[in-house]
């Protein structure tokens, strides 16, 4: 009997359950590998901020913003979550777009301001790499 014969004779197999578990598995699988090295991959790169962060905590930079600022939330985002080591002043009012009297005080007039010490200013966001040279912090 020729070979297309018996071919002809076989049912043919269509896509089982098994062949769909098996496809699920290997979704997963790919999924899992892709979300673990994105996290991986942010987590390197915060925990090399953190140092940086601390050290302008070191060298008395500050931040002053306010929470209704675009700028601020620029500038924050830069740092990511290693944000929370840097030296920050919220000058917002709750409720308002003025800046609180103590943060007046202390000469601030536009969001973000960065102060340094020997009480420099410098208003607007700053890129890390002018932090890192006004600071003498090292970037990573």
């Amino acid at each position: 009997m020729p070979d297309d014969a018996r071919n002809a004779a076989q049912p043919q197999k269509g896509y089982t359950r098994r062949d769909a578990w098996r496809d699920i598995l290997l979704g997963l699988v790919i999924l899992l590998a892709v979300v673990f090295a994105y996290f991986f991959g942010r987590h390197r790169r915060v925990s090399h901020l953190n140092a940086f962060a601390q050290c302008l905590t070191a060298r008395q930079a500050k931040m002053y913003g306010a929470y209704w600022c675009p700028h601020c939330a620029e500038q924050k985002e830069l740092f990511g979550a290693s944000f929370q080591y840097v030296p920050y002043v919220e000058c917002g009012q709750p409720g308002t777009r003025v800046l609180s009297a103590s943060c007046l005080q202390s000469g601030i007039r536009v969001v973000p301001t960065w102060v340094f010490s020997g009480s420099e200013h410098h208003e607007g966001t700053l890129q890390l790499k002018a932090l890192s040279e006004k600071t003498g912090c090292a970037l990573p």
